[in-house]
């Protein structure tokens, strides 16, 4: 299959591997099931919102 020179390419998502305590794990689990989503959203979803409380000029506009 050929690919298109003009597409253009995303850079790679950087990834990130963390310990939690079983605890912060299954409250994670809950709050993911409840929400019909991945953990690794919550996380996502967590660090977001940790960023703009923090650092407002880093908040990404709603719906992104």
């Amino acid at each position: 299959m050929k690919t298109n020179q003009n597409t253009a390419r995303k850079s790679p998502t950087p990834r990130v591997s963390v310990s939690l305590p079983p605890e912060v794990h299954s409250t994670l689990e809950q709050i993911a099931q409840e929400k019909k989503v991945s953990v690794a959203w919550v996380v996502r979803d967590a660090v977001d919102k940790y960023l703009a409380d923090k650092w407002p000029l880093f908040a990404r506009p709603e719906g992104e």
